[in-house]
């Protein structure tokens, strides 16, 4: 804008007079802040590329958008980016002391090549525009024009000693403007005068247009002048607001209207003779300085701003008021009487007639208005203080009741409202309503109700549920009250009369009233409005015509009467909830026109024209893949590159984008990766997924996106395959089967060898089992061989016992008969002495001591030696007092042994403790039993 010095005095004296604003329903507007893109506020120029993507010439440098997401690609030296002009996918940029091209290269980014760097510029050029002719790219300085031949890259340059405030290209014909000098074309190489008057030369030319087959040069402050006369070409409407504009640049379009971007005025659109719409600061931009227009592939105007972006959607059929200042407020209602539309707002109730370009405020309506009901031409107004008549713009309280809802007309004289604390009655006398009564027995709250005959009414309460009132005659009270227990209360929930049946709409669908079972069924087809995921009301709007119109997350679904008895059809408005800025419960529509409707929303209202709408056409594309491994060795792929990645990049990241700029219709993402997960993703609006740590296989990316909840672009695919690792590859499972044939052998070879120890180590166990059972053999043989030697010493012991036993008895018998004949001897004399010796011989008889030992041995092998070893001491009667007690023999049965008497055998048994050391306490017997 630094061009544009001398003329800023101009400017700011323009700017004291005085703006005619005036009120529009306007296109839908997208904005971007400095918070969305980061990057400068400055935006100087806009292009776009044949992939659709766009590019603005930025204070920080070249600035990309895909839809979706910004990038901020830098500027080639450091300088504010002036320009920018795209040639299919390549994109030309102009900057200080600079001019160049941006191209993808492999990986799919932008790099820069400066085509500037070898010539010979004017000192502190900047590029301002660019342009193409022919095979021509055509770069524009405020001093020079560079015509750059793209076929054999040679330039061509045009000077001016004044400057050169712009240049255009109009019917393939390149026109500019030198200060000073006038308007010129370049034909065939030679530069010819278009315009050289006073008029031309003391303006700043902007653009050339052909309007109607004549040339016209818009200019800064002059406004529009045709080159042919200088006639001014002014529209025909708005002529307050004409001479005050300062223009900053325009484009024409197409269909040739031409859109004006101004200094402080922000945008106009200039067709057929007349302004036909102002945008500005006030009613949807983000600035009113607008630095540079584009027209996109779809119609949007894209304005490059002093502070910001904006895309106007001109090709939009639906409009918008916004209510920039907050005079409006929210909308609740509106109706359209003649030719006056009336807006009931939480400000108050306003109007506008067809002598008005603004909304104008009805006095005495200041607060909440709930409803507006036209009965017989007689406006009604349901407001948060009462009830008010309107009429020529006038309102008259006809009714303090607090918290009037709604209204129904019984007759032509009769109608009913429901307010905060029930039903209230109003008639009409004479040729004016009035407020009779409220209708006693009912006190609920009633926002929502409906007649089901002339005096029965079902009343609708989203936090009680519904009730069913049986009224009098007369309607002046209510006899009867009775909860519909069939549906269950819903929060933003309605009833509405619809082809004489009464619905009832909440979360659960849409349930219709059976007079007959005197209940509400569900409507299996109509409940299909509603989902779990898509719920926001249960609010049904019916508008003149016979619509019903039901809002959901993503749509807007209108109910139409068909030919065909309690028939109906649908249609899908993908307006989401968002785009309509309507509140939940709220949500109100009315009938403007013959297809024309107005819905209110919470800073304005939508306008739609029904019979122009088309279905938006959903796409999707695929901008760009990103591959990466776990170290964060990244590589971007080219969409229509190759699909085949290494194994080690196996995190995927896919970035789409639907390329909709529209405000309204938002756009929704869905995808799946078959081979890896065949359900399709829940909707997202993020364009962008990521897959981690795939494994190796052959995959097939499924994209697909939505605009409302129905309507479906098509199905875009991406196969692409991750390699298998190394150790998976065909060379290396070769590698694997010599390795695996070499091991079975090494297998069979250790097999061998197994087989051979255990052939062996088996025969080594047979010959040890041999000679274990063997050895067991000879166990037995041992053990058959000892029990045969404990039955001997068995035997051996029985004979000692028997022996032992005999000599005990023939001792006691002989003792006996030699004490038997001492008694005779004593009487007879000397005769038995003979007798008596022999029986001493056979008592001392050493024979039978030499046979009880040889027993004795054989039951107790050396005992006799071990004891002898013992205690040498030991006399041989000594050693037979010691078997005796080895036999655990009594002294009383080894005294006839030894021919001696018990006490003897007692003393013997002394001696022999002495000799053997024995302690007192010591037990003989015990000590000789042990050994």
């Amino acid at each position: 804008m630094n061009c544009f010095k001398p003329f800023f005095f101009t400017l700011i004296t323009l700017l004291f007079f005085s703006f005619f604003s005036f009120s529009q329903e306007l296109p839908p507007v997208l904005s971007f802040t400095t918070e969305d893109y980061n990057a400068d506020n400055q935006n100087w120029s806009v292009t776009q590329t044949k992939s659709k993507d766009l590019f603005f010439a930025n204070s920080k440098g070249l600035l990309k958008f895909d839809g979706e997401r910004w990038e901020l690609l830098g500027s080639p030296n450091k300088t504010i980016l002036r320009s920018v002009f795209a040639v299919d996918n390549s994109v030309y940029s102009g900057a200080y002391m600079d001019f160049g091209v941006w191209e993808k290269n492999e990986q799919d980014n932008y790099k820069y090549t400066s085509l500037s760097k070898d010539l010979d510029l004017t000192e502190d050029e900047q590029f301002w525009k660019i342009d193409q002719l022919n095979q021509f790219i055509v770069f524009q300085s405020l001093h020079s024009i560079y015509l750059y031949n793209t076929t054999n890259q040679s330039f061509e340059v045009i000077s001016s000693e004044f400057g050169i405030t712009k240049m255009m290209v109009v019917n393939n014909i390149l026109y500019y403007h030198k200060v000073d000098e006038g308007v010129f074309k370049l034909i065939n190489g030679q530069e010819i005068p278009v315009n050289t008057t006073s008029l031309i030369q003391n303006s700043l030319v902007l653009n050339i247009y052909d309007i109607n087959d004549k040339l016209y040069a818009q200019t800064q402050y002059n406004g529009i002048i045709k080159l042919s006369d200088n006639s001014a070409y002014v529209p025909n409407n708005y002529l307050d607001l004409w001479p005050n504009i300062s223009v900053y640049n325009s484009i024409q379009v197409d269909n040739g209207d031409i859109y004006l971007g101004t200094i402080s005025h922000g945008l106009l659109k200039l067709s057929n003779n007349q302004i036909e719409f102002h945008l500005n600061q006030e009613n949807n931009l983000n600035n009113n300085t607008i630095l540079n227009l584009y027209q996109d592939v779809k119609g949007n105007i894209w304005l490059g701003l002093d502070n910001g972006i904006n895309c106007v959607n001109t090709a939009s059929k639906i409009s918008i008021y916004n209510d920039g200042n907050g005079d409006l407020g929210t909308v609740y209602t509106s109706i359209k009487i003649k030719d006056t539309i009336y807006l009931g707002t939480n400000q108050g109730l306003f109007y506008r007639d067809k002598n008005s370009s603004n909304f104008n405020f009805i006095k005495g309506t200041k607060g909440q208005v709930w409803s507006l009901f036209n009965h017989n031409n007689q406006l009604f107004c349901g407001h948060n203080i009462g009830t008010f008549l309107i009429d020529n713009a006038k309102a008259r309280l006809i009714s303090n009741v607090q918290g009037t809802w709604s209204f129904k007309a019984v007759d032509q004289s009769t109608v009913i409202s429901g307010n905060y604390n029930g039903l209230h009655k109003y008639k009409k006398q004479d040729t004016t309503w009035v407020y009779e009564q409220k209708i006693e027995g009912f006190n609920i709250s009633t926002k929502y109700f409906e007649f089901l005959n002339k005096d029965e009414i079902l009343v609708n309460h989203e936090y009680k549920g519904i009730y069913k009132l049986k009224l009098n005659d007369s309607l002046t009270e209510i006899t009867s009250v009775k909860k519909d227990f069939s549906v269950p209360k819903g929060l933003y929930s309605s009833i509405i009369k619809y082809q004489d049946k009464i619905l009832y709409a909440y979360k659960n669908g849409i349930f219709s009233y059976n007079n007959t079972k005197k209940q509400f069924q569900k409507d299996s087809i109509l409940s299909q409005f509603y989902s779990y995921d898509q719920y926001t009301s249960g609010r049904l709007v019916k508008t003149k015509d016979g619509k019903i119109w039901a809002f959901s997350k993503s749509d807007i679904t209108l109910l139409l009467p068909s030919s065909l008895k309690n028939g109906y059809t649908t249609i899908k408005l993908p307006i989401n909830n968002e785009s309509r800025r309507q509140i939940s419960g709220y949500e109100n529509v009315s009938l403007l026109a013959s297809d024309s409707y107005l819905l209110g929303s919470s800073n304005g209202y939508l306008k739609l024209n029904l019979s122009q709408f088309k279905q938006p056409n959903p796409e999707v594309n695929l901008n760009k893949i990103v591959v990466s491994s776990k170290n964060k060795d990244t590589s971007f792929v080219a969409t229509a590159g190759r699909n085949i990645f290494k194994n080690k990049h196996n995190d995927i990241a896919f970035f789409f984008t639907a390329y909709n700029y529209q405000s309204v219709f938002k756009s929704e993402y869905q995808y799946k990766l078959d081979n890896y997960s065949n359900k399709w993703s829940d909707w997202q609006s993020n364009g962008q997924v990521n897959f981690k740590n795939l494994p190796h296989g052959n995959y097939t990316f499924k994209l697909r996106s939505r605009i409302g909840k129905e309507n479906l672009s098509d199905v875009l695919s991406y196969s692409f395959e991750i390699k298998k690792p190394l150790y998976l590859t065909n060379k290396m499972l070769v590698l694997y089967v010599f390795i695996l044939i070499g091991f079975g052998f090494f297998v069979h070879f250790l097999y061998k060898m197994y087989y051979k120890k255990q052939k062996k180590q088996l025969q080594e166990k047979l010959k040890n089992d041999l000679e274990l059972k063997e050895l067991e053999a000879q166990r037995k043989i041992m053990r058959i061989k000892n029990e045969k030697l404990e039955q001997d010493i068995e035997n051996k012991n029985r004979e000692l016992a028997i022996s032992t036993m005999s000599l005990i008895k023939k001792n006691e018998f002989l003792a006996s008969i030699k004490k038997d004949l001492k008694e005779v001897k004593a009487k007879k004399g000397k005769q038995l002495d003979h007798v008596l010796k022999t029986i001493n011989k056979n008592l001392n008889n050493s024979d039978d001591w030499s046979f009880f030992e040889e027993a004795f041995n054989n039951a107790d092998k050396d005992f006799l030696k071990k004891i002898k070893s013992k205690h040498p001491s030991l006399t041989p009667n000594d050693l037979r007092l010691c078997a005796y007690l080895r036999l655990n023999l009594s002294s009383k049965e080894i005294a006839p042994l030894f021919n001696i008497s018990t006490r003897s055998v007692e003393v013997k048994r002394y001696r022999l403790r002495k000799k053997m050391n024995l302690d007192r306490n010591d037990s003989l017997t015990n000590y000789i039993l042990e050994l």
